[in-house]
């Protein structure tokens, strides 16, 4: 028997909420199991419902995808994220990917591309509106820019990367330990590391490095 894939839709917008289930209900692969209205109510959901993928407004009251996308990835929840936005904006591209969405769809075209971007995240891999290709192009050419300036970035290990990721998004050395399951200290030894690698010197240096550098690390 062939294994349906739930799906929950979140946005304030009932009418279009109605007709992207309606889309998701042609393939039977998929089906709707929730709609919410707003980001509490989605995250909630998310919650209790544990679907497979969570179609986000990236605009809504009370919490925004952004944020419902956010804790998620911070609490480890399973369930794959499709951001949706009526904006061509690179700031809101950015911050979808450094959460680490699969999907980012323009909500004009939603409904055309909403099923073959299920498919695609189902797959693991990413699915981006054909019409916002150009946003990829964009930050591919933000992070090659900085590698340009800061050559030494390519001397980071992998865990390094991991831990100025981290710093990126704000996070303290404590909360960077609990998440990698490593002491403080092990992390403090590593942020020395990477400071002597990028040639910073001071105390919040790296964190205002890694965070004017968000995007592009």
């Amino acid at each position: 028997m062939e294994t349906i894939i739930r799906v929950l839709i979140a946005d304030d917008h009932e009418i279009f909420r109605v007709g992207l289930a309606k889309t998701i209900e042609r393939d039977k692969t998929f089906s709707t199991i929730a709609q919410a209205s707003n980001g509490k109510e989605a995250l909630e959901m998310i919650k209790s419902e544990k679907p497979d993928i969570a179609v986000l407004d990236v605009s809504m009251p009370i919490m925004d995808g952004l944020e419902v996308g956010r804790t998620v990835y911070r609490e480890g929840l399973p369930t794959e994220l499709i951001f949706l936005t009526m904006y061509k904006d690179i700031a809101y591209f950015n911050a979808a990917m450094d959460i680490g969405v699969r999907g980012y769809l323009l909500k004009d075209n939603a409904s055309a591309d909403l099923l073959a971007c299920l498919r695609t995240v189902l797959e693991g891999n990413h699915y981006i509106s054909p019409t916002m290709g150009h946003l990829l192009v964009e930050r591919i050419n933000q992070s090659e820019t900085l590698s340009q300036h800061v050559p030494t970035l390519a001397d980071l290990s992998p865990a390094e990367r991991i831990i100025l990721k981290y710093l990126a998004d704000n996070m303290t050395s404590k909360e960077i330990a609990e998440n990698l399951f490593v002491s403080i200290r092990t992390v403090e030894n590593h942020r020395v590391h990477i400071s002597r690698k990028l040639k910073i010197k001071g105390p919040h240096r790296l964190l205002k490095f890694a965070l004017e550098n968000k995007s592009a690390l």
